[in-house]
């Protein structure tokens, strides 16, 4: 499970960039009315550029889709060449999809992280993260979708809490009600839960320490443009983050 993920990267030297300020995971965006949207072409040279110098278990790549068609998240995957023991891939689902999506993933082999054929190397363990956005502090709604998956055995691996902003799925700025979050996020069935949402550089230590989430997940905050990263930003983001992380785990 990464701790500190950049998302929205849209070019191999921003990948890079995440990479060397710290980051253990970032993310390609294929949800076409995003800013930060990426072709499958353009992730598969990201990804193909980043593997040459850091392993999968140095940095994670995570695809986010929101609402695709499971036949056209199965082309992009192959498309991107995100599929592979080596190529350390997780998806982000971020839109509304329903609990029995989750299931559909799990006979494709996406979201099982406990195969024989895993286990010794020869299929991709690939996780899910659910993204779920949350009014306010009321986690409620995220709590009766993740009980739904647990009743069809679909689980995801995380979970993501994001701000919810009507028409958008991420990258608004916006953000939760952290001690909420805090109160309320043992109830996530056990899950690992990803804080996102106008998570910032001067922020993202008071986030943690209130919602003492197991990572956290930034776009817009570490950005000079939409899906153009800023350097000085990262480098604050993930000092402070790491910090911030490492004083909950002492």
């Amino acid at each position: 499970m990464f701790r500190i993920k950049v998302c929205g990267i849209t070019t191999s030297d921003d990948a890079l960039l995440a990479a060397e300020c710290g980051a253990d995971a970032i993310g390609l965006n294929f949800y076409e009315e995003s800013p930060r949207h990426v072709e499958p072409e353009t992730a598969a040279e990201i990804l193909e550029r980043l593997r040459q110098d850091y392993s999968p278990q140095r940095v994670q790549v995570v695809a986010v889709f929101v609402n695709a068609m499971l036949d056209d998240l199965l082309w992009t995957i192959r498309a991107a060449n995100l599929y592979g023991p080596e190529q350390g891939v997780s998806l982000q689902i971020h839109g509304d999809e329903p609990p029995q999506f989750l299931v559909e993933l799990r006979q494709q082999g996406l979201g099982v992280i406990d195969s024989p054929l895993q286990a010794t190397g020869h299929v991709p363990v690939v996780p899910v993260v659910r993204a779920l956005r949350c009014p306010n502090s009321d986690l409620s709604d995220a709590e009766q979708y993740l009980q739904n998956c647990q009743s069809l055995n679909a689980l995801p691996q995380a979970v993501l809490l994001d701000a919810h902003a009507t028409g958008n799925y991420g990258g608004t700025g916006q953000t939760l009600d952290w001690t909420g979050v805090g109160r309320r996020g043992n109830r996530l069935q056990s899950l690992p839960v990803v804080l996102a949402g106008g998570l910032k550089p001067h922020n993202v230590a008071q986030a943690v320490a209130a919602a003492r989430p197991t990572a956290v997940d930034v776009a817009s905050g570490v950005e000079s443009a939409p899906g153009k990263k800023d350097a000085a930003k990262i480098w604050a983001f993930v000092a402070a983050a790491r910090e911030a992380l490492e004083k909950l785990d002492a």
